[in-house]
């Protein structure tokens, strides 16, 4: 299952996110967005868990549970929506 997260501290490591989903099972990859410009981190991410029931159990646990002291928000990822090409000059 891939599970959302986010209103991620702008610190948050992947690693820290594959630690704390982690303790619910196996973690298959781990991913936080950043800006292609700055390499900053936009504030959110994603876990890929293959285990549903696990994956069910950590979005129950840590939906609104701090990380690096701000509550996250922990959900499944929805699919991303097609946008339309926008032209190029």
């Amino acid at each position: 299952m891939n599970i959302y997260i986010g209103n991620l501290e702008y610190g948050v490591t992947e690693d820290q996110l594959r630690d704390a989903f982690g303790e619910f099972g196996e973690v298959s990859s781990s991913n936080i967005i950043t800006d292609k410009f700055t390499g900053r981190s936009k504030g959110f991410g994603f876990v890929e868990m293959p285990n549903d029931e696990e994956a069910n159990a950590a979005i129950d646990a840590l939906n609104d549970a701090e990380l690096n002291g701000r509550p996250i928000r922990v959900n499944q990822a929805r699919p991303r929506e097609e946008r339309p090409a926008r032209p190029r000059y």
